[in-house]
């Protein structure tokens, strides 16, 4: 990838073209942020890799209380140039985390998954929101760990290793990006889970233990995002 990082504005545009498509309604920048219905927004958060092609984004539920209502990610894209490599970071994003606080917005099932407290398939103890899951790599199993992880969730693997440290009581969102097999200089793995934006090294050993599929010949990944959204009965 060639060029240099976009402006903010440009960003922010692109931003709120794309959750303007996701949603249906639309999305607008004011000032420093992707406004969207209600007190709802997009922050774009300084950069912490020098990746022109790499985003900080935070969801901001409402812009008049951001301590409590913000959900903060990270994403890259990849492209031949940095306009291809953001717009494919923002339809990442849009994607995973996106499709979880569009749902939490909409509580209709339309853009992601809600699983109760006592779900044996979601995060004990929490209402949780399990976002879409994309995929991508090379090779003829490019979409192998994309394909697994459809099949097979990733929550009760990592509750143990979660549950106990957040910071607070309610969204808290959780990123996973997973995947790996045989490059061309030799074989690649990368399990990382980050919560509220920050690394969390024993959850991203217990996604490196689980089963997900390392490809002999191309490579494969998926990434995803999950909101606990809050405990149960509170």
């Amino acid at each position: 990838m060639v060029g240099e990082r976009l402006t903010d504005d440009v960003v922010l545009e692109m931003v709120a073209g794309h959750l303007s498509e996701a949603m249906g309604r639309p999305w607008r920048v004011e000032g420093h942020l992707a406004k969207g219905p209600g007190s709802v927004a997009v922050a774009l958060r300084e950069d912490h890799t020098g990746d022109p092609g790499h985003l900080d984004l935070d969801f901001v539920l409402d812009v008049d209380r951001p301590a409590g209502t913000t959900i903060a990610d990270c994403v890259a894209g990849y492209g031949a140039t940095t306009q291809e490599a953001v717009d494919r970071a923002i339809r990442t994003w849009v994607g995973t985390t996106g499709s979880a606080v569009l749902e939490l917005l909409t509580q209709n099932g339309a853009f992601a998954a809600h699983f109760p407290p006592d779900d044996p398939e979601g995060f004990p103890g929490w209402h949780a929101i399990h976002g879409g899951i994309i995929g991508w790599g090379t090779g003829a199993d490019h979409d192998a760990v994309q394909t697994w992880a459809m099949g097979h969730v990733l929550l009760p693997h990592l509750a143990p290793a979660l549950d106990g440290g957040f910071e607070r009581d309610g969204l808290i969102g959780v990123k996973a990006f997973f995947g790996g097999g045989h490059g061309a200089d030799g074989p690649v793995e990368t399990a990382e889970v980050r919560v509220d934006g920050v690394h969390h090294q024993a959850a991203s050993r217990a996604l490196a233990g689980l089963g997900w599929p390392r490809p002999a010949n191309g490579v494969s990944y998926a990434r995803t995002f999950m909101l606990l959204v809050h405990r149960a009965g509170s």
